[in-house]
This record gives structure tokens, sequence and C-alpha cells, in this order.
């Protein structure tokens, strides 16, 4: 199999989660990996309300399980789950809301009952379903997604349009591997960085010219998106650029420079990106500057009609100013700045 040849994440979405569903990502794994595919995860969102019920049901072999999008009563309640099983997530819709001190507190809660949860958890604004990529995969029908860790396939090329080229030929595999399956929802063209220089996005706009700074104002990041919106031969999901703040090793080291402050993601996100994800944030951090900027999101989202997401990761421990101790292979330490 290739090395660069790398799929994130293959979902499946059920009503009725079971054995059987696990049997159906095993075969899907097999294929990709007959055909030269690097598998790292196997997931499942079902609609079920309940982690604990989801974790019953499910047999060992997936990775990531997930109850989709629930209400902020019902995430109150799952919370004893949530810090119980590590492989479960959810997330909350605060689209159309009024967003309130408890919205806001049940971050807190996660931050100082099991702070290593906030990876675990998100809140959306006008998410689109289907989605692979975790905590805003949501169900909507059943069959799978895929999602693929993209960046990677840029070692070998030259510029943004091989890179590109690159990565709608895998697409274009993928899809021809599994026409003839009903099931198949599709393709999340999502850009989704890893940590390590190999697999993050800022390190390859630096690779193809660009300075961090002067790239925000190019038209780089559209170009990048416009493709992933016009050229997946089957899209399902997001199909953004992420912009994980702790998820990319050389975005981490912009944010510890200044240089990729709330604003900046925000404005990013509104363009180009799906939303502030991965994004540090100290137990001393005001509630209300939380609301404020979740209040924001729902606006700017609504008045867009652009799906966007808010994942704030703690370590439970770590004030404004101090260097963090996530103990997390997929997030790079920082000193955390004030929201």
């Amino acid at each position: 199999m290739s090395a660069n040849k790398i799929v994130r994440s293959i979902c499946y979405f059920t009503e009725n989660p079971n054995a059987e569903t696990v049997k159906e990502l095993a075969e899907i794994t097999r294929i990709l990996e007959q055909n030269g595919y690097l598998v790292q995860t196997r997931r499942l969102c079902a609609p079920v309300n309940d982690i604990t019920s989801l974790v019953t049901l499910v047999p060992d072999g997936v990775d990531y399980l997930s109850i989709g999008t629930i209400s902020i009563d019902d995430a109150v309640v799952q919370l004893p789950a949530l810090y119980k099983h590590g492989s479960a997530l959810f997330n909350v819709d605060l689209s159309t809301v009024e967003i309130e001190e408890k919205h806001v507190d049940i971050l807190f809660q996660i931050i100082k009952n099991s702070p290593a949860r906030t990876f675990n958890f998100t809140y959306v604004f006008n998410n689109i379903p289907s989605s692979p990529f975790f905590p805003s995969g949501s169900y909507e029908r059943d069959g799978f997604s895929i999602g693929l860790q993209p960046i990677d396939l840029a070692e070998s090329c030259a510029t943004l349009t091989e890179w590109l080229n690159a990565m709608k030929g895998c697409w274009t595999e993928i899809c021809q591997l599994f026409e003839s399956r009903p099931d198949f929802l599709g393709i999340d063209g999502s850009t989704a960085p890893l940590v390590g220089e190999k697999g993050s996005l800022v390190a390859l706009v630096k690779k193809f010219g660009y300075d961090f700074n002067r790239s925000v104002t190019t038209d780089t990041y559209t170009k990048i998106t416009k493709f992933l919106k016009d050229e997946n031969p089957k899209p399902a999901g997001l199909n953004g650029l992420m912009l994980p703040c702790l998820e990319d090793t050389e975005l981490a080291g912009e944010y510890e420079k200044g240089n990729f402050s709330i604003e900046r993601n925000i404005y990013l996100s509104l363009h180009s990106g799906l939303g502030i994800d991965t994004y540090p944030i100290g137990v001393d951090e005001s509630p209300a500057r939380v609301l404020q900027i979740l209040t924001l999101l729902q606006a700017l989202s609504n008045k867009y009609k652009k799906p966007l997401s808010a994942r704030f990761v703690s370590d439970g421990e770590t004030r404004i100013g101090e260097r963090t101790n996530y103990k997390n292979q997929y997030l790079a330490e920082c000193t955390i700045r004030a929201l």
C-alpha cells in the first residue's frame, strides 16, 4: 500500500448498529487496503441518543462511535458516559437556539471533570450530515462515507495544482471501487491535517511559496475549497478547509506567534474553512467570552448559510499564559493565549 494514500476515516451511518455493521466496515477496509490505501480509523454513527446503549450494541472493530447531534439537555445527561468511554463523541447544534449560559457551562463541566473529552465534543451551526469526520459527523440516512488525509499526497508534488490533481485521482479511484454499492454516500474532501510536517496544511502552503501571514490574504485557500466543491465526483459531508489549531503542528506554531488568533480563525473559516477546531482554551478563560464567540459564530453561519463548528480543547490544568500538557498524540503543545 502507498504510504501517502491515507484514509483518515471510514464511517458507517446506521439506525440499527450491530455486528453486521462492523462486518461492513471491515469489508470496506479490505477493499481499500487491497487497492493501496492505509486505513487509519473505522467509525460508526447512529442516532441513538445514548452513548452507553451504542457502546453495548457495537462489538469490537470500531475505533470511534458517535451518537451524532443531540440537544443540550441530552448532552448534559450523557456526560458521565462521555467521561467513561474515550471512543464516544457527539455534537450540539446551536444553529437556531438562543445561546445561553447552559450552552457554555457544558464545555467547562467537561474541562473540570474529564478535560481529555473536550476532544470528543463540538458545537455545530448549520451542520451538513454524513461527514466521516468526528465530532461533527451526524446521521441523515444509512450508508458510509470516506474521508482522506490528503495533505500527505503532496509529498512528491511541486505545485498546488499537482497536489489537487493527486487528490482528485484518489477520489475518482475510490468512487470506482464502490460505484456498485448503493450504500456508498460519497467522499468528504475536507483537508484533515495531522500533527507532523507531512500532514500539515500550513507546511504545505509554505512549501508552495507562501508565508502563512501573507497567505491568508491571497486566494490560495479559496482555490483549494473551490476545487474541493467542484471536482469531487461524489461529495458527502463538509468538503472544506480544516483548520484544527493543535492537530496541525505548523498551525500551532503560528498560533504561538500570535498569527492564528480567534478572529483570523473565524475569518478563514468564513471563506474557506469549517470553524474553530482543537483551539486551546485556558481553564481560567471567561465563560462570557466563549458565549460571545459562539453567538458570533451562530450569526455568521446563519447570515452566510455556512456550516461552522467550535471545538475548544483543554488539559484541565493550564491557564492563560502557561504551556499545555495534553498528553494526546494528536495535539501539539502550546502556550495558551486568551480568546
